[in-house]
């Protein structure tokens, strides 16, 4: 069974079910103290799935994994966020190679695609999520710089093979929605389950109704 590792100290006020540092990243931007922990799950698609139902159960999969490896005496809300680039009715998941980031980003390329994002949080007996639905649009990529983004690192563990936060962002023509969401843990969406739960957030993250 995975166990709990601290990320942040002893001083937490949730456990991330995640390895992404972005989403740590993001949580520590508005001041959530966090602790790690693994949560593996099966993040296969099912049979006439939509993408919104498909990343709200993977987003609340994590989180009951993330809880079920913390012990008892430990407990903490869970928060977990799944991701997908959809293009259509195709959902684009982390590349296995050079040759499928190579046709994810081609097919992408001067077009426009929704990102969208699940955050789930578990909280004493409550199982709270929320969705991020973004639109990007991407500017014409030619095959070389398709080949040489990849050589980068960048596209490995990234859905639909970019990281908008980084060298990706030279390809994103318009974005409407969150970048935050796009990154992977939209804030807007997270501080509000958050406040739910009774976590202090800094700002308005847990703004709107």
């Amino acid at each position: 069974m995975p166990q709990a590792r601290a990320a942040i100290g002893t001083d937490h006020q949730l456990y991330l079910a995640s390895r992404s540092p972005r989403r740590l990243a993001l949580l520590e931007q508005i001041g959530v103290r966090v602790a790690l922990v693994a949560a593996e799950t099966d993040e296969t698609r099912r049979p006439g799935e939509s993408p919104e139902t498909y990343v709200r159960r993977v987003a609340l999969e994590k989180a009951r994994a993330g809880r079920a490896a913390v012990s008892e005496d430990e407990r903490r809300p869970v928060l977990a966020a799944d991701t997908a680039v959809v293009l259509g009715d195709v959902t684009l998941g982390k590349p296995a190679d050079r040759a499928s980031a190579a046709r994810m980003l081609g097919a992408l390329s001067g077009r426009s695609h929704r990102v969208l994002t699940a955050v789930a949080l578990i909280a004493d007996e409550r199982e709270l999520t929320d969705l991020s639905d973004s639109l990007v649009t991407f500017r014409a990529l030619q095959e070389s710089e398709i080949l040489s983004y990849w050589e980068t690192g960048e596209p490995c563990d990234k859905a639909g093979a970019y990281g908008i936060q980084g060298i990706g962002a030279l390809f994103v023509a318009n974005l409407q929605g969150s970048y935050s969401g796009v990154m992977g843990l939209p804030l807007f969406e997270t501080g509000r389950l958050l406040a739910a739960a009774g976590i202090e957030v800094i700002g308005s993250a847990s703004g709107g109704g």
